[in-house]
């Protein structure tokens, strides 16, 4: 194993850990499944960590492998029988206002379609729109009027 390579995969994790985490919670019915799509978000870096050539900032990259897992999970979801037991994440404990918000944001943002999920996702975190159009592969406009649409949504959903 050449360390070099080792200790940029370490690097790159410690940074970038909480990012991770937060794009596979999003895409997660339970804690249990985002901590699996995060330990596979891993695998997949380290797998491409190789091939990485810096066309873009290694967090735009992380962005980019994380959603692409959590995506193909998605699809994946989508093509087996539905169960109908759907688990909800537990966010906040408290049963503060800001607790049941933050539950309720997340429902909605949940039954959003993959694509609008990350583009939420990735506005939430405070990305600009020029790097959510180079990680979801769209241009900075689109992004914004992709926000509009998506904001719209969210409002029209019932509690």
């Amino acid at each position: 194993m050449n360390d070099d390579l080792k200790e940029r995969f370490e690097e790159l994790v410690k940074q970038e850990k909480g990012t991770i985490y937060s794009i596979c919670l999003m895409f997660a019915p339970d804690r249990d499944q985002a901590d699996d799509l995060a330990q596979e978000t891993l695998v997949n870096l380290w797998l491409g960590l190789p091939k990485f050539r810096g066309d873009s900032s290694s967090h735009t990259w992380v962005y980019r492998v994380t959603l692409n897992t959590c995506i193909t999970y998605e699809r994946k979801k989508k093509r087996q029988v539905d169960r109908g037991d759907i688990i909800e994440l537990s966010l906040p404990d408290e049963e503060s206002d800001d607790g049941e918000n933050a539950r309720r944001l997340h429902r909605r943002i949940q039954s959003l379609e993959c694509f609008d999920r990350a583009i939420i996702l990735l506005w939430l975190e405070g990305l600009p729109y020029d790097e959510i159009g180079d990680i979801v592969g769209i241009s900075a406009n689109s992004v914004g009027v992709r926000l509009v649409r998506i904001r719209e949504k969210l409002k029209k959903f019932n509690n």
